[in-house]
């Protein structure tokens, strides 16, 4: 099996031979084709398949009511004592409803709401539990903005959904709970699916990839294929390559530097960088709290290789980094 990856330039400057990335600021002319087997090598858009190249460059339809054709900043709601960065800060339901407005008005198109912490080494969270930290703030913010549920169990996603929340994010791909599938065909939400390789408890213990990048990529495109089989429409779908989540270091940089190849899956892309360990261990940075400049710098690499969502908790900093960014572009 080959693999293509758009090598991708952004802005307006684009040749005639150019095509645009998911429709698009982002666009390319050489393609990188990758083998498991071969040596790497760079050819032109005319030798790649049809269907590959399709699904590079097609529009991407509305996701939970939202235009790809823009970015769009997700951020980041933990209603957990425990989460990595800012595990107790939003705990209080009042204090996390507080908060979630006020991510709307800095700009976040999507506040991600999540009741159990997935951070390397984090206890398992019952359903009951997680319920319980989550359903008032979605209670109360799912007539504001368009709300994610960032769970692995069926049943909160179930709940989260019931209360009008629009998006199921979930970092296992829909393989924690056999139920999450039926949830998403009976309720017609989005979702989100993220690759991790192991359980959140033993995930950093010596992950290990024959390829990293192509074993992301045939896990995710496998996991679209069995939400499309299922019955669920492909613009209902979208994917994250899970940084962090079973990555070391190397493995991270890898998989943002080569990004661009998730496009030829054909869903939208969301990119969670924000405040991660690595980020900490390149920029010499032990405070989660101070990783904002190079959560900022690979997001926008993210950007530039056509990825359409951010996943952050520093919204109102994104949101002009992005608007920067576009405006100079």
């Amino acid at each position: 099996m080959n693999y293509y990856r758009p090598i991708v330039s952004y802005g307006k400057d684009k040749p005639e031979n150019a095509m645009s990335v998911a429709g698009g600021n982002s666009w390319f002319s050489e393609v990188e084709k990758i083998s498991r087997t071969e040596a790497s090598k760079i050819i032109k858009i005319k030798d790649m398949p049809n269907e590959i190249l399709n699904n590079i460059t097609r529009n991407r339809s509305n996701f939970s009511g939202l235009s790809m054709g823009k970015v769009h900043v997700m951020g980041v709601l933990n209603v957990t004592p425990d989460s990595f960065s800012d595990g107790g800060q939003h705990f209080d339901a009042d204090v996390a409803i507080s908060r979630g407005q006020e991510m709307l008005e800095e700009g976040a198109s999507i506040i991600d709401i999540g009741g159990e912490s997935t951070r390397p080494g984090a206890d398992f969270v019952d359903r009951f539990s997680e319920l319980n930290r989550i359903s008032p703030v979605v209670d109360a913010m799912a007539s504001l903005g368009t709300i994610s549920i960032d769970t692995r169990k069926a049943d909160v996603a179930r709940e989260g959904l019931s209360k009008g929340a629009k998006i199921f994010n979930d970092v296992s791909a829909l393989s924690f709970d056999p139920r999450s599938l039926n949830v998403l065909t009976e309720t017609g939400a989005s979702v989100c699916l993220m690759h991790a390789s192991g359980d959140p408890q033993t995930m950093q213990d010596n992950p290990s990839y024959e390829n990293v990048l192509l074993d992301v990529y045939d896990f995710l495109a496998s996991r679209v294929e069995l939400c499309v089989q299922a019955g669920i429409d492909i613009s209902k779908i979208s994917i994250d390559p899970g940084i962090g989540f079973g990555k070391t270091i190397e493995h991270n940089l890898l998989l943002i530097k080569g990004i661009s190849l998730f496009h030829g899956i054909g869903c939208p892309i969301l990119l969670g960088v924000s405040r991660k360990r690595f980020i900490g261990e390149i920029g010499k940075a032990q405070n989660t709290a101070d990783r904002l400049g190079g959560s900022i710098a690979v997001g926008l690499e993210g950007l530039r290789q056509g990825v359409q969502m951010l996943r952050v908790h520093d919204v109102k900093e994104t949101v002009q980094a992005v608007r920067l960014f576009e405006a100079i572009r």
